[in-house]
């Protein structure tokens, strides 16, 4: 039977084939484009970054999520409450309290980062402070703060910046092809090949990207929510601010494809998630979610 133990140990185990993965796409992609502009060196700069990237995605893709996100510190004397939630839960957790960081958008939402409990970050919007109650608050951030405990947190972080990567990727081929290239003006083998692959990489990259974010699997976000709602005592605050941040249903203006995996809920707006695009999006159901909480209320 699967416990909160092999859910930690597949996270790890996740987060380290991702950075397997993500070193054997760079190097491949480098070979390929040192053949097509017959540059040997492109290979050796693809391996660099390559490494370069991870060291960076392991260290820095805390801040580099929470720098999407525009979010600043939550200073103790303008947000007493809200650290002082998060320190409570963080003891009843026995985890070390998360830097807490507010982000100023209405939407609410919620995520947390950090490559471990010890250098952990908990991010929520000023609309999900200025909408909940103090039960919601607590259902939220005792979700997030699972999300520290399960090790979610550095998965989630390096997923965003491989999908970031991603992007870049496939803005690099569009301008190939707009600008040209291969490995000779008087020979076009290379040039065709660059402009069918750079083709098929534009139009699967959203794909890409959001394969790999499901790649973490939406079973994280129900573990979180039971995980949650243990630590608090009280699914129904969960559920009810689940159903609020449901209910607002607009976009956060700071929605990002590369970090919406992170969030409590998807902060395009649940609104936009209609019939088959519900099959390829990081969350499950609210609804869904809700009912689970429910059921634990009973």
């Amino acid at each position: 039977m699967a416990t909160i133990y092999t859910h930690r140990t597949e996270n790890v185990e996740k987060t380290w084939l991702l950075v397997a993965v993500f070193l054997a796409v760079v190097v491949g992609l480098g070979y390929f484009l040192s053949y097509v502009y017959n540059s040997p060196g492109i290979l050796d700069i693809a391996i660099v970054f390559a490494v370069i990237m991870n060291i960076a995605g392991y260290w820095y893709s805390d801040k580099i999520a929470l720098g999407m996100a525009k979010a600043v510190p939550a200073d103790p004397a303008q947000y007493p409450t809200l650290n002082n939630t998060v320190e409570n839960l963080a003891i009843t957790a026995g985890l070390p309290k998360p830097a807490v960081y507010i982000i100023p958008d209405r939407a609410p939402n919620a995520f947390a980062t950090g490559r471990n409990a010890k250098h952990a970050s908990i991010a929520v919007t000023q609309g999900l402070l200025d909408m909940m109650n103090q039960t919601e608050l607590e259902g939220v951030l005792a979700h997030e703060m699972s999300h520290i405990g399960n090790k979610d947190i550095l998965l989630q972080s390096m997923v965003a910046v491989l999908v970031g990567f991603v992007s870049i990727v496939g803005n690099i081929f569009t301008r190939s092809l707009l600008w040209g290239g291969g490995r000779s003006r008087d020979d076009g083998e290379g040039g065709n090949i660059l402009a069918i692959v750079g083709i098929i990489f534009i139009v699967l990259s959203p794909i890409i990207a959001t394969l790999i974010q499901l790649a973490i699997s939406r079973k994280r976000e129900y573990l979180a929510d039971a995980s949650g709602a243990l630590l608090t005592r009280y699914p129904d605050g969960l559920a009810s601010a689940l159903e609020k941040i449901e209910a607002y249903g607009r976009p956060m203006r700071t929605a990002n494809n590369a970090t919406a995996h992170m969030y409590i809920s998807n902060p395009f707006g649940q609104r936009a998630v209609r019939g088959i695009s519900a099959l390829f999006m990081t969350h499950p159901p609210t609804e869904k979610r809700i009912a689970a909480l429910r059921d634990m209320a009973l």
